[in-house]
């Protein structure tokens, strides 16, 4: 869709079935109770009770969630406890992915070194971030940024899925449109909307300044009249000058295959999303914050309470009610009267709190659910006590592994693409030259052994004489690159010294 040139509705209309769906991921994601409340009883309307919520069928069903549900008859609001498990998932399956970073590389040693000084810790962190965003919204997108005023090399960012509309061909990206709110007074919405499309096969950006409400665009406004926008370099089309490159500057990283989404089943708008991390637990991960909300009423009730008579808390006063020292403990007064040969009894109440039961329930729910989006209990600290070698590690998280690797396969060509788009840009506005030749992403297996385990085995093939001093150093720092090992080894023949010459060898 290119930039509009009148006033239309804001998410734009084909994304009015995608939307809500994103709504819910996101709100499980930050795990914000009043999101939570607003997607599962209106919608985003006000609560209110309605009918379907107190009958039965499938209506009642959907609408009698553990956050959908009704207020008391009462009035009274019930607490609600959330369990971030949901937000564990999708930063757990972003450090699968990058707590141990990738490495670029590439064959020509001057490319080499305008990638190490591109690609540091500030990439490897928007990476991170990219990654948990993509895990939970079923995926993300990358694009090079070029902008001289805040460094003097392009660099990579990231933008969620729920700030964009892309345009899918055959499953690939061809184009997309980013909005970003850059103003909001509750009654005026400002957006910033940039386009990333093909022309004549060279990739470029458009801008755009739009001035509307919460649900309609508004009209276009000029880039100079808003800070955000009034620095950016474009013609008189509104398209940017600079790093005109062939090849879209966006990547999109599904989380999954596209198209597999359950919630996405049958939407053909949906056609090339990926499918969140979320994508049907979301019906267990509300029972989940049942069992830990009927848990924490268990300790609410069970704290314990003395019911005395009425007399017997002080009277302030005649329409001024009766008190207690708050040094005491809390009495709760009941209309009793005393008895003939003394006072009226004081009794003590204490109830139960079923821990056994809850936490049982708690963690059958969290191992399902966890099961369920492609996760090994034991990637979460279950079942973690003792020490472990990679071989057990990797038998006792294959799940986890598994769903990795899946991940690995749509990530690592998009790295690549995003790579060669950057260096390429780079090139066009602060000049040089590159050659991608041999260009590559390797990510590392995702499990080590212990410093123990790795010098051990060194010490065996030192012992057998299998291998080199060089093999030995990179199998104990398997982080390093050659560069370090190679100084390493340089040190360790600095200090070990000369062999004896045998006594009984003689010179001929």
């Amino acid at each position: 869709m290119p930039l509009p040139t009148t006033s239309v509705a804001w998410p734009p209309v084909a994304l009015a079935q995608i939307t809500p769906i994103l709504g819910a991921w996101d709100a499980w994601w930050t795990g914000q109770p009043d999101a939570l409340q607003r997607i599962y009883t209106s919608r985003g309307t006000p609560v209110v009770n309605h009918s379907s919520q107190f009958r039965g069928g499938v209506a009642g069903k959907l609408s009698r969630w553990w956050w959908g549900r009704p207020t008391a008859v009462d009035g009274q609001v019930h607490d609600q406890t959330h369990v971030p498990l949901a937000a564990d998932m999708c930063r757990t399956s972003a450090d699968l992915l990058f707590a141990d970073p990738p490495t670029f590389t590439v064959d020509d040693p001057k490319t080499q070194e305008r990638i190490d000084a591109a690609i540091g810790d500030r990439t490897y962190a928007t990476l991170s971030g990219a990654a948990e965003a993509g895990a939970a919204l079923g995926g993300v997108y990358l694009r090079v940024v070029c902008d001289p005023a805040v460094a003097s090399a392009a660099f990579i960012t990231a933008v969620n899925a729920d700030e964009a509309v892309p345009e899918f061909n055959w499953g690939h990206l061809v184009a997309v449109t980013f909005w970003h709110v850059v103003a909001d007074d509750g009654a005026t919405v400002v957006r910033h909307l940039e386009r990333h499309e093909l022309v004549s096969g060279l990739g470029l950006i458009q801008h755009g300044l739009y001035v509307g409400t919460a649900d309609l665009l508004g009209r276009a406004h000029p880039l100079a009249e808003h800070p955000s926008t009034a620095n950016l370099d474009v013609d008189e089309n509104a398209y940017a000058k600079a790093g005109r490159t062939p090849g879209l500057g966006v990547v999109y990283i599904p989380n999954t295959e596209p198209n597999v989404a359950k919630a996405f089943r049958g939407l053909a708008s949906a056609h090339g999303w990926g499918a969140s991390d979320l994508d049907g637990v979301e019906p267990m991960l509300d029972n989940l914050d049942e069992i830990y909300s009927s848990w924490m009423r268990d300790i609410r009730l069970a704290k314990g309470r003395l019911l005395v008579a009425q007399y017997m808390l002080q009277d302030n006063g005649a329409g001024k009610g009766a008190s207690f020292n708050a040094d005491q403990e809390v009495f709760t007064a009941l209309n009793m009267a005393a008895a003939e040969e003394g006072d009226a009894p004081i009794t003590s109440v204490q109830f139960a709190i079923r821990f056994e039961a809850h936490q049982a329930s708690a963690e059958e729910w969290t191992s399902r659910i966890l099961r369920s989006a492609g996760y090994s209990t034991q990637t979460f600290g279950e079942g973690a006590d003792v020490a472990q070698t990679a071989t057990e590690v990797t038998a006792r998280q294959a799940r986890s592994l598994m769903t990795r690797d899946r991940k690995i396969r749509a990530w690592r060509p998009a790295l690549t693409q995003i790579l060669g788009k950057l260096l390429e840009v780079d090139v066009a506005v602060f000049g040089g030259t590159v050659d991608l030749k041999g260009l590559k992403v390797t990510f590392s297996d995702g499990s080590q052994d212990s410093v123990l385990v790795l010098a051990q085995t060194a010490l065996a093939l030192s012992t057998a004489q299998a291998a080199s001093t060089a093999t030995l150093v990179g199998l104990v720092h398997p982080d390093w690159d050659a560069t370090q090992v190679d100084a390493e080894v340089a040190l360790i023949n600095e200090a070990t010294p000369a062999p004896m010459a045998s006594p009984f060898t003689f010179g001929g």
